[in-house]
């Protein structure tokens, strides 16, 4: 049946990177199995079990799982409805002095649990590097246009004004807990190790004769080779699937964040503030030809709001599991746990490819600033009068009328705000009508923006990303497939 003919997860065909899709693939899967085998054997016999040299060797050379291998596999799990002995079967036959000694005192779970633990880790490596770069290209952003004033919205409202780059240090500070919190459970991380059937490694230590040391020594070795500084002292049959819920979490956290700066900046292109990259021949709509819709940050939603999501499969599988195993906790990770990685790597290829070329449209700011701004001033206004010996009580009503005025002409009459007109025409405010251009600066309103951005990259941001020097001087990996 032809590919086009079956169903594909939109994760691998449209969305995620090439290097993801071939850490979760069947091959890579299938491959770590076999080293994992050779990890064991190889430590069995440096603690002395007659292991040959050739059955070592000929495991060496048939690591990769090839094309070929595939078929053997696929009918014999169908045979045996066991994936685990299917691939035992298959490397047996490749290295048939091996064969005998494969999986030698280990459970399904010593390939399948040190698999994923592999694959995770090896995925947070390649989510967090990206991650850095998105980071990096916000701070520069941040500190580009931290002296522009625009509109600030709180409750949906214009409220009182901040800086374009101030709003993009809202949305680093919530990356940065993301990179924490990715940085924690990549460092959290430990591997199943040799634990037998249950846990208890009574198999091992029926096959070292009692000696608990080399048990012990077998655990560290195997751990070692694996990558892993440290191995689970306590596991069931299975590593604790509350691991899962402490991987998958803080990547369900990051996908929250994509749709709140997605969000942000499909509200800030129907505003005509800001836009999200935009190609010479891109189309936005099929019908309306003028439209420069921000695809982009919709797909970043979409894609956050699936990532968020799936925190549900880890927290319910965990919940399910009996005692030292159960076996329905199976199906549900083979799907969670890749489609967590990869909807979390397609999330970052879109912030990488936003965030490098966000466009600002200082004019429509400015316009949206002075339709706003003379309310904001009011009370400015108000206190300049005071200084010059006007009764607080008095300017207020004064102001207040006159903003009710020039209100009712924004809503009813859809004219321009003409508070400062009327400002300008009533005796009243005569004292304080030289100093209107200062009182109605927009840099007056932002406050300490510009330096708390400032304060804010230089010892927050760059302190967070310094470990990540090498990889932020990639420029790749914000390219969109579709």
């Amino acid at each position: 049946m032809a590919s086009n003919d079956i169903y594909t997860t939109p994760l691998t065909g449209r969305y995620s990177s090439v290097e993801m899709q071939k850490l979760f693939s069947q091959r890579t899967r299938f491959t770590i199995w076999r080293r994992l085998w050779l990890y064991l054997a190889e430590s069995q016999k440096e603690l002395g079990l007659l292991i040959t040299d050739e059955a070592i060797a000929q495991m060496q050379a048939n690591l990769t799982v090839k094309d070929e291998e595939f078929s053997v596999i696929a009918e014999e799990e169908k045979k045996r409805r066991h994936d685990v002995m299917a691939c035992v079967h298959a490397f047996s036959q490749v290295a048939p002095a091996a064969a005998p000694i494969i999986h030698w005192g280990a459970t399904s779970c010593y390939v399948t649990d040190g698999a994923e633990l592999i694959m995770m880790r090896d995925g947070l490596d390649i989510l967090l590097p990206k991650l850095a770069r998105v980071i990096k290209q916000l701070r520069d952003f941040a500190v580009e246009w931290k002296d522009h004033p625009c509109l600030a919205y709180t409750h949906g409202q214009a409220a009182q004004p901040t800086t374009v780059g101030k709003r993009a240090t809202l949305w680093i500070q919530d990356l940065l807990f993301d990179l924490r919190n990715i940085e924690r459970a990549r460092s959290d991380l430990r591997f199943r190790g040799v634990k037998g059937t249950t846990g208890s490694q009574a198999s091992f230590l029926a096959m070292f004769k009692g000696e608990h040391d080399k048990v012990e020594r077998l655990d560290e070795l195997v751990t070692q080779k694996a990558g892993f500084d440290s191995a689970f002292t306590i596991t069931g049959q299975t590593y604790s699937r509350k691991l899962d819920v402490d991987v998958i979490s803080p990547l369900a956290s990051f996908g929250c964040t994509c749709e709140r700066i997605g969000g942000d900046i499909r509200h800030l292109a129907m505003m005509k503030e800001m836009e999200e990259p935009f190609e010479k021949d891109q189309i936005g709509s099929s019908a309306m030809a003028f439209k420069r819709n921000p695809m982009r940050s919709e797909r970043l939603c979409s894609l956050g709001r699936n990532l968020r999501n799936q925190l549900a499969n880890p927290m319910d599988t965990y919940s399910a599991q009996w005692f030292e195993r159960s076996l329905d906790d199976s199906a549900n990770r083979r799907i969670s746990i890749p489609t967590s990685f990869l909807s979390a790597d397609a999330c970052l290829i879109l912030l990488l490819n936003i965030t490098a070329g966000l466009v600002v449209y200082p004019a429509v700011i400015k316009k949206r600033m002075d339709e706003e701004l003379p309310f904001m001033a009011s009370e400015n206004i108000m206190m300049a009068l005071v200084e010059q010996g006007a009764s607080r009580q008095e300017a207020h009503e004064e102001i207040r009328v006159l903003s009710h005025e020039a209100g009712m002409v924004v809503k009813r009459e859809g004219q321009s705000n003409d508070l400062i007109k009327r400002i300008q025409k009533t005796e009243f405010f005569k004292p304080i009508w030289e100093q209107l251009p200062f009182l109605l600066d927009p840099k007056v309103f932002i406050g300490r923006a510009p330096e708390q951005v400032i304060k804010f990259t230089q010892q927050e941001v760059d302190a967070a990303l310094k470990k990540y020097t090498t990889s932020l001087q990639e420029t790749s990996g914000g390219e969109l497939h579709v």
